[in-house]
């Protein structure tokens, strides 16, 4: 019960955390400013941590999310936690896989974050110029 709870909790925190990107008049005025940056980093690692929380979530119930080939996978908390977190990251800005693999449930929910990392900087950009003509 409690992973469900979490799980739903993340979702919803990772939707939220989109959904601003829709939401007129949220960027500022210019094309490019540091708040429009930070803005956009911001959604960027709410996505990372609740992904990595997700495989992390997901292994420590028993589904394999993803394979260490490096080091091997260590039973260790923050072991994990790092694993899941970079695992998180190099799916979300899709470097690559070379030392870690998604297995099982992890390859549909990698591709799933893969495609939002993809699609953020097009809806920012289609945002930021949407805004900018209904200004003019």
């Amino acid at each position: 019960m409690v992973f469900y709870i979490f799980l739903v909790l993340i979702v919803f925190c990772m939707i939220m955390s989109l959904r601003t990107l829709f939401i007129p008049h949220r960027l500022q005025g210019k094309k490019l400013s540091f708040e429009n940056f930070m803005y956009l980093a911001f959604i960027y690692v709410t996505l990372m941590l609740g992904f990595g929380l997700i495989y992390i979530l997901l292994e420590f119930n028993g589904y394999s999310v993803f394979m260490d080939g490096t080091i091997g996978f260590d039973e260790n908390f923050l072991s994990q936690l790092e694993t899941g977190f970079y695992f998180s990251a190099v799916t979300l800005f899709s470097v690559g896989y070379g030392d870690i693999a998604p297995i099982g449930i992890g390859r549909m929910i990698s591709v799933l974050e893969a495609l939002i990392g993809y699609t953020i900087p097009a809806a920012f950009v289609f945002r930021a110029v949407f805004d900018m003509e209904n200004k003019l």
